[in-house]
């Protein structure tokens, strides 16, 4: 019987003043919005927490893109995330993820059921909120 592999992650968050936070992952930093309401220019927590979405999926075109192998020039997403409440909590997740490749429609679609099936931010989002999500494939040149 094989034993699951425990992966860790770590940050280190802290609050600056004036509605700004700033959080510290692998020795980078970037500001995010911790005031009240809500920034017209710093991210807040419901952005951070679908740029992780995006960043595991595009994290997973790249896994996959080696493993398949899976040939692509460009890799784009854009995702919406639904909030409601009260109690407030995201509760849907659409994206578009967009790829440059002459690769068959077949293999762009099985690109996209992996990424669906072992991205571990996409999972996790997915067991708690609708995550829904289409691919559409341009032609490389």
């Amino acid at each position: 019987m094989m034993t699951a592999e425990i992966l860790e992650y770590h940050v280190h968050a802290r609050t600056l003043g004036n509605g700004i936070s700033e959080v510290e992952a692998r020795g980078y930093r970037f500001q995010f919005d911790s005031s009240p309401g809500r920034s017209d220019v710093l991210p807040g927590p419901a952005e951070l927490l679908i740029s992780a979405f995006a960043a595991c999926v595009l994290k997973n075109v790249e896994r996959f893109a080696g493993m398949m192998p899976f040939q692509f020039t460009d890799a784009s997403i854009e995702v919406k995330a639904e909030r409601e409440g009260p109690p407030p909590r995201i509760a849907r997740i659409h994206y578009v993820l967009t790829i440059t490749t002459n690769e068959s429609d077949r293999r762009v679609d099985l690109l996209h059921r992996n990424i669906s099936k072992y991205g571990t931010i996409y999972n996790t989002l997915a067991s708690a909120a609708t995550v829904t999500g289409e691919i559409v494939a341009l032609p490389a040149e």
